[in-house]
């Protein structure tokens, strides 16, 4: 199953100047944004109020969270305790100076009330059965926890492939990793996308899926090396990236469809994590086309450094 012709000539390493260029604009901006920009952290990382209702009948978590938004109370995170009567629900009410009391604490009081005036409106039967602060501190070890585990998990990769591959193989790797996980955050930032922990599994899922494509790539590029004879090593490089075009947008394309199907049935919960695999998919997808290779052909990659290391045995050698 074929999008493109195996065998097509598509010259993606004569592009190398501009795509490498607009890789590195996109990587700046990106950085501006995170710092300029800021991510919005949602309450995972921010702290707030969490509060569990208790029904006396059975509801579903979609109307409840229906209920909050149609009454104003909007970005809460509403979850089942196991049960079909009791929620959970955390919210950060930013939009309501009400909501904050002189020393900068939530007013637990008013925030209860308003909650269950809203629940209300749809379900008379809802009562609150406990209340409590989601501490800040605990979304800033959140973080910090985030940024060392994709850190580890690029590190990881890279040790991957210098051991697979070769050094230069690890560090192309590493490049167009980092370029992937800042442009898809540079989005985040941009749109004002909310960033709680769904989200930061999904950029740890990107960092992940996105490595697939290019040790595909890879892979060819080392078989080629060995096949050829007096290939240059642009002409295998780029004849590597046409091989598995179709493997590469096909990947890409059922994952889009996948992650779609998530956004649209899946439900709020998982919007964040949708959203985000989706640009993911998109910069990673077009990263390996016209990003990690150019790196490599920089490196100066040649069949020198993919070919076996044999020692010279003169036992061996008097064998048949």
């Amino acid at each position: 199953m074929e999008i493109f012709n195996h065998d097509s000539d598509i010259h993606f390493l004569g592009m190398r100047k501009y795509t490498v260029a607009i890789a590195i604009f996109l990587m700046v901006a990106s950085i501006g944004l995170i710092a300029f920009k800021g991510l919005n952290y949602g309450l995972d990382f921010t702290g707030g109020v969490s509060m569990v209702v208790d029904y006396g009948q059975s509801v579903e978590i979609a109307d409840v969270r229906g209920a909050l938004e149609k009454g104003g109370i909007h970005n809460a995170m509403v979850q089942s305790l196991g049960g079909t009567r009791e929620v959970s629900i955390r919210l950060q009410p930013k939009d309501d100076p009400g909501a904050v009391d002189a020393a900068g604490k939530f007013n637990l009081d008013k925030i209860a009330a308003d909650v269950l005036k809203v629940l209300h409106v749809s379900r008379p039967d809802a009562k609150l059965k406990s209340r409590d602060y989601v501490s800040a501190q605990v979304g800033q070890e959140l973080r910090s926890d985030g940024t060392v585990a994709a850190v580890f998990v690029i590190l990881g990769i890279m040790a991957y492939l210098w051991i697979r591959f070769e050094r230069r193989f690890a560090i192309a790797a590493v490049a167009t990793e980092v370029h992937d996980t800042l442009v898809t955050l540079g989005i985040l930032a941009l749109v004002q996308r909310e960033f709680d922990m769904t989200v930061l599994a999904s950029v740890l899922a990107v960092i992940g899926y996105s490595i697939n494509d290019k040790v595909v790539v890879f892979d060819r590029i080392r078989e080629l090396f060995r096949l050829a004879r007096k290939a240059e090593p642009e002409e295998i490089l780029n004849r590597s990236i046409n091989n598995t075009l179709s493997r590469t947008i096909i990947t890409s394309l059922f994952t889009g469809i996948t992650m779609g199907a998530l956004y649209f049935f899946g439900g709020t919960a998982v919007h964040g994590f949708a959203v985000t695999m989706l640009i993911g998919i998109v910069v990673g997808t077009l990263s390996s086309i016209f990003v990690a290779s150019p790196i490599l052909l920089w490196l100066g990659v040649s069949k020198k450094d993919l070919m076996p290391v044999t020692k010279e045995n003169p036992e061996l050698a008097r064998r048949p």
